[in-house]
């Protein structure tokens, strides 16, 4: 654990593979920049691969108002105690006072063992970010600019706000989708900090001898119009429906996590805390009832339409608008009616 350190900079540890930025790195850029903001500190970000140097002018065009480049060819292929032991360095060097990364598998593979390592507090999966004050109940202590990090807990039942007043650095991973993507700035200047990592062949227990990756099926964070359904929908053969508007609409299909956990469509089409966020121009749920988990994964869609056979159902509290009525009658007007008008 490195000494609380209030006039630390913000930290957004940004993924790399092959030569290509992950894009949640520049989501958190965003929110890091807000953070920084607000405690008048600089914000960093933090790339680690080999010969990446170039990858750097690419982040402070987003945001970063300076790089920590750790190039060496012990992280050309991420393993977790390489990129761990370089963390751990680099924060032992420069004290940040927020560190925050993606919740991806390799940002919760990584952030843990950092954690640990430093003796530091670590919050998962967050769906938010923002900076407040924290009030000790056994005291009159008050500690401000404090990260107050924000997740649904007890099963999504509750949102917690779970603060770090005293062992540094603040340190969160925040889920894919839910902080918006900022612009490139081709204008914006940086400073790039080169950092040698001490590093030897023990570091790396593993050799990687061959990788086989599989292509999602879907990208829901990219469609503008997703058409979801969920356990109203009754069955695999009925979620042909969802399908069926859709395909009207051109648009891609979600699922709500109970649709995915009974076999009716594949784990990359689920919307949700445990599935993807998105933020499409259009969201119609079909027989999703609107639990805290699923609505963490769409609630900020610029328009929710619902339709659902059930009136009190909590979908209807986000949506913009409702169709309360049976699905089976619902959708197949609704294909006639935009064909009609094809």
């Amino acid at each position: 654990m490195i000494r609380v350190n209030p006039k630390g900079e913000v930290w957004v540890f940004v993924e790399q593979e092959d030569g290509r930025l992950h894009e949640v790195g520049l989501e958190l850029l965003s929110k890091g920049r807000e953070l920084a903001d607000r405690l008048g500190v600089p914000l960093a970000a933090c790339l680690l691969g080999y010969n990446v140097e170039g990858l750097a002018e690419q982040l402070v065009r987003y945001g970063a108002e300076k790089v920590y480049v750790a190039d060496h060819k012990l992280l050309a292929r991420y393993q977790t105690n390489p990129y761990a032991a370089t963390m751990v360095q680099l924060v032992e060097a420069h004290e940040p006072q927020i560190v925050v990364y993606g919740a991806t598998p390799l940002g919760r593979d990584l952030a843990p063992r950092i954690a640990s390592a430093l003796r530091a507090g670590l919050t998962a999966d967050c769906t938010d970010l923002d900076i407040g004050e924290h009030a000790e109940p056994s005291s009159d202590e008050t500690h401000e600019n404090l990260l107050l990090q924000i997740r649904p807990a007890f099963g999504g039942n509750i949102i917690a706000t779970i603060v770090n007043f005293d062992r540094w650095p603040q340190m969160a991973t925040v889920r894919e989708g839910v902080m918006v993507m900022p612009e490139a700035d081709p204008g914006r200047t940086g400073e790039i900090v080169a950092f040698r990592p001490r590093l030897s062949e023990t570091d790396c227990p593993i050799e990687i001898v061959d990788r086989q990756r599989t292509a999602k099926r879907v990208d829901l964070k990219k469609a503008r119009v997703i058409v979801a359904g969920g356990a109203g929908v009754g069955g695999k053969d009925n979620f042909r429906l969802v399908w069926l508007l859709a395909n009207a609409l051109g648009a891609a299909v979600g699922a709500s996590r109970a649709a995915v956990d009974s076999g009716w469509i594949e784990k990359d089409h689920q919307v949700g805390q445990t599935g993807t966020t998105v933020r499409p121009a259009l969201y119609i749920a079909v027989g999703i009832s609107g639990a805290v988990q699923h609505r963490a994964g769409m609630a900020e869609a610029a328009k929710i339409l619902a339709i659902n056979s059930d009136p009190s159902a909590p979908i209807f509290q986000v949506a913009h608008y409702g169709i309360c009525g049976d699905l089976n009658d619902v959708i197949p007007r609704l294909v006639h009616a935009i064909k009609a008008k094809g």
